[in-house]
């Protein structure tokens, strides 16, 4: 997230001036222990003191943008602005992602997962949680729908849904327009790119296929689900090494909750599943994970 011009220093009231003080602003050990203290408790996300200067510098447009030259009138904003509060969480939390990222997961799932999913009598249910601008979801889209046009026609007579989660608004709103740059879709591989996405002004759009299996809804994973069915397949990849550990346990023992027996889990290359919900997954991969049979 990159500093605002000084068109937007100007819209906030503050000038020049108002755009250099911002830029300059230092954020003392006080108030970057408060902004910590905010991110843990609205979105569980750890802020260690290495991370001062990545806060700074995406906090400084925000501070431009109200017109601020100093992190402690933004900390008293943020205490008493319940928008400005979320909008802070959302400047401070990292979306970095690709198609086909932890290609193992997605031969996997082809190869292992959605055989059983044809043959479900039933609807088909997978959550991208964590789904920054949608390279996940529509990766998982396209795998559903095959590397041709005939391999699709299973979905024709079937109930499939992908939910797309994520806590910030704007990349939520990604999902939805399902537009990316040509050097992004550069990395979804032959046949699937141009199977399943179509040429558009600087790059390509989803084909409508993959976008009507997509539901796009802001959540934090932190607070209450609106989830009534159990999910055939959740992906919560490289979302949980911002967590600390209790975080990381009730997260994953919530999920398991949310899986149907014989379902499976997806988590990034670099984490583990903890507590109870370790206990209650069979490992059947690199951070692959399936819920017995049996086991509600």
């Amino acid at each position: 997230m990159s500093p605002a011009g000084g068109a937007a220093a100007a819209l906030a009231g503050g000038g020049s001036g108002s755009f250099t003080a911002a830029h300059n602003a230092e954020l003392t050990p006080r108030d970057f222990a408060a902004i910590a203290a905010i991110m843990h408790a609205d979105a569980r996300i750890e802020l260690s003191e290495a991370k001062t200067t990545l806060v700074q510098s995406r906090l400084a447009r925000r501070l431009r943008e109200h017109g601020l030259s100093r992190f402690s009138e933004y900390v008293a904003l943020i205490q008493s602005d319940a928008e400005e509060r979320h909008a802070m969480v959302v400047a401070l939390t990292t979306n970095h992602t690709h198609f086909f990222r932890e290609p193992h997961h997605f031969d996997h799932f082809r190869e292992t997962v959605l055989p059983v999913l044809k043959r479900k009598q039933g609807p088909v249910r997978i959550w991208s949680a964590g789904c920054s601008s949608g390279e996940e979801v529509y990766t998982i889209a396209m795998c559903l729908l095959g590397p041709d046009r005939s391999s699709a026609s299973w979905l024709r007579s079937a109930d499939v849904k992908l939910l797309a989660t994520d806590i910030a608004p704007h990349v939520v709103e990604s999902v939805r327009r399902g537009v990316y740059a040509e050097n992004v879709a550069a990395g979804v591989p032959e046949p699937y790119r141009s199977t399943w996405m179509r040429p558009a002004p600087g790059g390509f759009v989803m084909a409508e296929e993959a976008r009507q299996l997509v539901t796009a809804r802001v959540l934090n994973l932190f607070e209450p689900w609106p989830l009534k069915a159990a999910y055939d397949v959740i992906f919560c990849r490289n979302v949980m090494i911002y967590f600390g550990d209790p975080a990381k346990e009730e997260l994953e023992q919530r999920f398991v909750d949310q899986l149907a027996p014989g379902a499976h889990l997806y988590i990034g290359h670099s984490e583990r599943l903890i507590g109870p919900a370790a206990g209650r997954m069979r490992a059947c991969g690199h951070t692959i994970y399936q819920k017995p049979e049996g086991r509600a």
